[in-house]
């Protein structure tokens, strides 16, 4: 559904010497070279047999000399990474490496990627064998730990020849910009959620009613009690006689997605069956995986999307659109969201969107409460928006904090801290109450599970037909 592709650009270069002298002795060799100490033992008996230590060194460094003349210049290798699919968070990213050299000798390389840590956890190192003028390739895979705007770096190579006494060390140059972006849905558990989107779609259809919403329908002859504002004045002119429009309801409306990228969205919450070791990932994260599946389910559905994501100043802002040029968009634009380390400014998201979209329109807003006697600005601001939108309101759970609320203490530490936890779990709850009493749609659970609550909202508002 989306244009174009995401996976970065295949890059290729020539190797160039990775230093002046490039050039250094295997293991093998320096193995052989120390065999040749065991000559030296007899030389304190025989003299002679000292002799031949020397030589039998002698012998090996001419050899390594003469393997290492043999092997091609770094120039005459080229080198090639391709990638199969675009980088996500949560997905594995499959990269293709490939050698051409124009020797006449089978060479043995080493391939060293230098990936940051924020795509690859442990460096890449491969082997591969490549005969001449035959392109010899590899593939690797590895899953992203991090989401944005990442730099590729160059790719280190050791080669040497079948006799593996000397190597070359070159470096081709494949330096490249890598974006990853935010994990994606399984096909088959989006697919459930864009068969039941069709379903309540065809129903709507079925189900359309004339006089409400905006959207041109028909014409009609004029009949008393008709707003005057719908006659057509037109048809009028040319039949000879007052003719109305008729509307239906919209069956397109605007769906704004409104993301905090504030200091509350940078706490990082493991994913399901993950290890204590691993960093997890951040709120945001979340934030911006559930974002793309509901713009994708949202435009299959007919409706146009907008992006807004804050933190003190405005970061992404896209209005409402459809198709799979404005989801490329969207997703692009969800890549580069940055949390701060400050809170974000509620109240400037909140008169931007007021500004941005004047119609009646759904609005998923993703945050969290800050722990504070005093009502969060984001309340304030959810408040305003509910005069004339329909809200989904979101607060990404706070999963530790549940666990130490609804722990059993064990001694008078871990009583206070079970009466803390509880006592900021019940300020979230009334302060939530409070929005559901105004009308707002509201869902605070686990972040790694969150996706799913919000595209049943979401088809729940549509189904109802609430915008």
């Amino acid at each position: 559904m989306i244009s174009g592709t995401l996976q970065p650009e295949t890059v290729r270069a020539s190797c160039r010497p990775r230093s002046r002298f490039a050039y250094g002795l295997t293991t093998r060799a320096i193995g052989l070279l120390a065999a040749g100490l065991l000559l030296a033992l007899p030389g304190f008996i025989v003299s002679s047999w000292g002799y031949g230590m020397l030589a039998w060194d002698a012998l090996i460094l001419l050899a390594a000399v003469l393997d290492g003349a043999r092997l091609p210049r770094p120039e005459e290798i080229e080198v090639e990474r391709k990638w199969s699919n675009a980088p996500s968070l949560g997905s594995e990213t499959e990269v293709e490496l490939s050698v051409h050299q124009s020797s006449r000798i089978v060479l043995d390389c080493v391939l060293v990627e230098d990936l940051p840590e924020a795509l690859a956890a442990v460096p890449v190192q491969r082997r591969l064998r490549c005969f001449p003028h035959v392109r010899a390739q590899l593939r690797y895979r590895f899953t992203p730990r991090e989401r944005g705007d990442q730099q590729a770096g160059s790719l280190y190579l050791r080669y040497r020849s079948g006799l593996g006494l000397a190597e070359r060390w070159a470096k081709a140059a494949l330096e490249q910009p890598v974006r990853v972006y935010p994990a994606l849905r399984p096909g088959d558990d989006q697919e459930i959620f864009l068969a039941r989107g069709s379903q309540i779609d065809l129903k709507l259809r079925q189900m359309q009613k004339r006089g409400l919403g905006r959207d041109f329908e028909s014409l009609r002859e004029y009949r008393p009690g008709d707003d005057l504002r719908d006659v057509c004045w037109t048809a009028t002119a040319r039949r000879g006689q007052l003719i109305t429009r008729q509307y239906q309801t919209e069956r397109s409306q605007a769906i704004w997605i409104v993301l905090d990228a504030g200091r509350l969205l940078r706490g990082r919450v493991l994913s399901q069956g993950a290890s204590k070791a691993e960093p997890g990932y951040s709120k945001l994260d979340y934030a911006c995986s559930t974002a793309v599946a509901l713009a994708q389910l949202a435009m299959h559905s007919g409706d146009r999307v907008g992006l807004l994501v804050y933190g003190q100043r405005v970061q992404q802002q896209l209005l409402p659109g459809r198709g799979a040029s404005q989801l490329r968009q969207i997703v692009e634009a969800l890549a580069q969201a940055r949390t701060e380390q400050s809170e974000a400014d509620h109240y400037r998201a909140t008169a931007v969107l007021a500004r941005l979209q004047r119609r009646r329109a759904m609005i998923l807003w993703v945050t969290d409460l800050a722990d504070s006697a005093m009502r969060p600005e984001v309340v304030e601001g959810a408040m305003q928006l509910l005069r004339k939108h329909v809200l989904l309101f979101v607060a990404m759970g706070q999963p530790d904090v549940e666990a130490l609320a609804s722990a059993c203490p064990s001694n008078v530490e871990q009583m206070y801290r079970a009466a803390a936890a509880q006592e900021l779990m019940g300020r979230r709850e009334l302060l939530l109450a409070r929005l559901r009493e105004l009308g707002a749609l509201t869902i605070d659970m686990d972040p790694s599970r969150v996706a799913a609550a919000i595209l049943n909202q979401y088809l729940l508002v549509k189904e109802r037909a609430m915008i």
